[in-house]
């Protein structure tokens, strides 16, 4: 039976747990995707790892079509397949304790539960979940809101899917996996103007970025801010909370 440990890390060494850094205590090695010779966050585990005196196997990341197919859960379930094999084939080759280290929290917009679940199919697993910090946690202490007004709800949603949230009538949204046409398009929403947007771009990184205000107001400097993460750090996460005028208490 093989061990596995899922750890949510979340933006590196200083958001360790106390419960994560026991988990890589007692791991063998990490297995980690690959995905270019530029990956960043690839080199952030690979400090975690040196403080943990592990050794960190990466995996060259399979393709995927990222230019929005036409049948985009079928992509995804393509490429979470051949993630799937990728690993078995580098879990099958050693011995001991296998850990993954997971940006943020691994129950949310992270494919790496689902991978674990395919190698449980293929193999004895014995695996286990260590959640991590989280975006939207960060992002509500960094501006020092509460992600909800009193008994009122919040609608989570990547920025893809946010024009059917707001179709729908969300009207307190935390939208995760944003982008730069994301903001092009709330910018160009009418009705949106007077909603309050707190933004955060690689939170708990070195070069994180905070705006927030009145949709209107803070766009231009929002966008500008997210070219300036991109430009320091050579990648941009980013996520933000949107709030129409009547949900502000």
């Amino acid at each position: 039976m093989r061990r596995v440990r899922v750890v949510g890390v979340g933006m590196g060494p200083h958001h360790l747990t106390r419960e994560a850094s026991e988990a890589l205590a007692g791991a063998d090695f990490v297995l980690a995707a690959r995905k270019g010779p530029d990956d960043e966050l690839l080199g952030v585990r690979r400090r975690i790892c040196a403080e943990h005196d592990l050794e960190l196997v990466e995996v060259p990341d399979p393709p995927r079509d990222r230019d929005d197919p036409a049948d985009y859960l079928g992509a995804v379930r393509t490429w979470h397949q051949a993630r799937t094999s990728a690993y078995a084939d580098a879990l099958g080759a050693r011995r001991g304790t296998a850990a993954f280290l997971v940006w943020g929290d691994p129950s949310l917009y992270d494919s790496t539960l689902r991978v674990v679940e395919g190698l449980a199919e293929r193999m004895p697993l014995d695996w286990d979940v260590v959640p991590g910090i989280s975006a939207p946690q960060l992002l509500a202490a960094r501006h020092r809101v509460v992600l909800h007004e009193v008994g009122r709800p919040v609608h989570l949603t990547p920025a893809r899917r946010l024009p059917d949230a707001l179709a729908a009538g969300q009207r307190n949204v935390l939208v995760m996996l944003g982008s730069e046409d994301s903001l092009t398009a709330i910018g160009a929403t009418a009705g949106l103007e007077d909603w309050q947007i707190w933004w955060g771009a690689n939170l708990g990184a070195a070069g994180e970025r905070l705006v927030a205000g009145a949709l209107a107001d803070v766009l231009p400097d929002l966008v500008d801010a997210r070219a300036a993460a991109r430009a320091e750090a050579g990648w941009v996460m980013d996520a933000f909370l949107l709030r129409a005028p009547d949900d502000v208490s």
